[in-house]
């Protein structure tokens, strides 16, 4: 509304004509405030952001159409088309950046203070269809055989493509005719998702009150659940086959046969001991229903001999 005020038709008595204008004549600038730099060249613009960008001072997302006062400023030429430079603060922080322009590309450059977010891709490869180039539209224009063997292969692409699109069209007709039907399809599946996210929040924050911890847990993955069984497999020896039947063995020998009984291993061990000690190689035992005593050799192991058992020989 600034500029408007050079322009209207109000006149004061002491104006004098040969000023060459109201703004001459009252020192002033049609652009007001926005032209408070153009003795150094600059002047102040309305610049809306041309794409997403990331700003290096708070790593904080700026979207495409977000609008700044920038000084605009002319720093070259790219032949007959002059190259603006655009310098803006952050509405976020204390930083600034500098973006300007390219023309030979058609295209805007971050030079400094943010760095674009990248969404750029060739769209041949996604067999999308562009608008042909200069030169490619010149040999359109001043050769007759390239002209016809451009037609000829767009005509190939499209019977090509032709059948691709048939399956895309039924696709689309056979899951979106009956909308209802698709609403409900897709209602479920983010119910569904919801409820999975929920579940997992709970299972989380019951982990962390267990824990007594106040952290932030990762999703568990089938790569973390391999991982952590490795490492715990590295924490016991490692047996081979035979040591480990060999140990299998003698922990069924070392058991015992009966449900109510006590009789160990170590115990034995200790029961030989105190044989040895007293040098006692044999054992007579009287029998209470016969007079005549019976000698009985003690066995080598007293594994399974458990008190009143006892093996006679005649």
């Amino acid at each position: 509304m600034g500029e408007r005020k050079g322009t209207n038709k109000y006149y004061p008595p002491d104006y004098d004509p040969r000023a060459g204008g109201l703004n001459k004549w009252q020192g002033t600038h049609a652009l007001r405030e926005r032209a408070r730099k153009i003795h150094m060249g600059i002047i102040i613009v309305r610049f809306e952001m041309p794409f997403n960008i990331w700003c290096e001072g708070c790593n904080n997302h700026i979207g495409m159409g977000v609008r700044y006062n920038a000084e605009k400023k002319k720093i070259g030429m790219y032949y007959t088309t002059p190259v603006y430079e655009f310098k803006m603060k952050c509405h976020l922080c204390d930083n600034h950046f500098l973006i300007k322009t390219d023309p030979g590309n058609l295209e805007y450059i971050v030079v400094s203070g943010a760095r674009r977010q990248e969404n750029r891709w060739d769209p041949t490869q996604n067999e999308q269809v562009v608008p042909e180039t200069k030169e490619t539209q010149k040999r359109l224009f001043d050769d007759s055989m390239f002209k016809l063997e451009h037609g000829t292969d767009d005509q190939n692409y499209a019977e090509t493509a032709k059948t691709t699109l048939i399956n895309l069209y039924n696709r689309n007709e056979t899951s979106w005719s009956d909308n209802y039907t698709a609403n409900c399809k897709l209602r479920d599946t983010f119910r569904k998702t919801k409820n999975d996210i929920k579940a997992s929040i709970a299972k989380d924050n019951a982990l962390l009150k267990k824990s007594s911890l106040n952290i932030k847990l990762v999703p568990e993955v089938e790569e973390d659940k391999q991982l952590a069984a490795v490492l715990s497999l590295k924490l016991k020896p490692k047996l081979d086959a035979e040591k480990m039947t060999a140990l299998i063995r003698k922990n069924i020998i070392s058991e015992s046969s009966l449900p109510c009984t006590s009789f160990t291993a170590a115990k034995e061990q200790k029961a030989v001991q105190v044989l040895k000690v007293n040098n006692l190689k044999n054992l007579v035992l009287i029998n209470e229903k016969c007079s005549t005593p019976k000698k009985i050799k003690l066995a080598p192991s007293l594994v399974g001999d458990y008190g009143n058992s006892t093996s006679e020989s005649e």
